[in-house]
């Protein structure tokens, strides 16, 4: 396996920058996921690694080499696409067999690859059947084994698991985490469901717009977002974010609404707003930091019930607050009625606060 490096790299069509100045490195054997919402250049990213399109400039390293010349045959990395590209007519084993076949590989040799990855992925029972004889899953294990059995220094995968239904998907995000595992292997794979990076992934890029918002392992990218676009992307439910005031009221630092209720601030918040560059300031928290209250107790805020959603061993309520729908989760046992007064409080220790004007993380020091 390779390391793979991106060094500022661009592509522009015309005027629009669809990658802009992404610079990220992937270590040998590590699970990548680039993952944002449709249109954030992660697709393009991989495509400019696997050279299906062309670079507008910046240098992409695989293992030793600048490959930004070369064509993807000669770049040693394989791919796995969202639609399978298995050939009907062929059965599971000459699927696989094929890629070597082009190579011009001995026969005994391409024998003895197709059952060592059927072997890895658990299909040597699949090996004489067609593609139409196999579940969706199975499928993809086929375009699985077919990058396999090439040997490649980097597979590449475009959101693999996105035809699959909701079951399927599970097992199969399992099935490529063990694959990764077991064989060490060098893995970027694009998503836009972030879930997948994170149960996946060793280190997760967050982008949008073209540019590479965070990379870092998604217990950090989880636990410490960089912006409110990270903060509001990862996660399921999503971060709450609530627009508030910043001022001094008796020496400490509070949080205001434009309702007119007031959150007071630990000393350590106080110090992450004090380095706000604006009055305005965004409270965020995860669902399970916040205390829903059926009468007000000190440190909460008034809001009002909107939804109630009963998930088996959790509740989740979206709640008005200061004009933005806020996401809480409650234990099945506490009832709650859409429109029901409620007094939510926020966990001073797990809160994050964000600068209203540049909309970055806000940090005591």
């Amino acid at each position: 396996m390779a390391h793979v490096v991106l060094k500022d790299l661009i592509k522009t069509y015309g005027s629009f920058k669809a990658v802009n100045n992404v610079s990220l490195t992937v270590n040998d054997g590590e699970f990548v996921a680039l993952v944002g919402p449709s249109g954030c250049g992660k697709t393009t990213t991989l495509n400019l690694v696997a050279g299906l399109i062309p670079i507008t400039s910046g240098d992409i390293v695989i293992g030793d080499r600048v490959v930004n010349d070369l064509d993807p045959k000669d770049r040693d990395i394989a791919m796995v696409f969202q639609n399978y590209a298995l050939y009907p007519q062929k059965s599971v084993y000459k699927n696989l067999a094929f890629p070597l076949q082009m190579r011009k590989l001995p026969r005994d040799e391409i024998d003895k690859k197709v059952k060592e990855a059927a072997r890895v992925l658990d299909m040597t029972q699949l090996l004489e059947r067609k593609p139409r004889e196999l579940s969706g899953g199975q499928q993809q294990r086929v375009a699985l084994g077919r990058a396999l059995v090439r040997d490649p220094a980097v597979f590449l995968m475009d959101e693999p698991l996105s035809n699959l239904d909701a079951k399927l998907r599970v097992q199969m995000r399992s099935e490529i985490k063990r694959f990764h595992q077991d064989l060490k292997a060098t893995i970027i794979y694009v998503t836009h469901d972030q879930l997948e990076a994170v149960t996946m992934a060793d280190r997760m890029a967050v982008m949008n717009g073209g540019y590479l918002q965070q990379y870092d392992s998604p217990a950090q990218v989880f636990a410490h977002p960089v912006n409110m676009f990270v903060a509001s992307f990862v996660g399921s439910p999503a971060m709450s974010l609530v627009p508030l005031e910043a001022s001094t009221a008796s020496g400490n630092t509070v949080l205001t609404s434009a309702e007119g209720w007031r959150l007071e601030l630990s000393p350590q918040n106080a110090q992450k707003v004090a380095r706000a560059t604006t009055k305005k300031v965004v409270l965020g928290a995860r669902h399970s930091t916040i205390k829903l209250h059926k009468s007000a107790v000190p440190g909460s805020v008034p809001a009002k019930a909107y939804t109630v959603e009963p998930t088996g061993d959790v509740t989740f309520i979206q709640a008005f607050l200061s004009g933005v729908i806020v996401n809480v989760s409650v234990p099945p046992t506490i009832a709650v009625a859409p429109d029901e007064q409620i007094w939510l409080e926020f966990d001073q220790e797990r809160m994050h606060l964000f600068d209203g004007e540049t909309e970055m993380a806000l940090k005591a020091s």
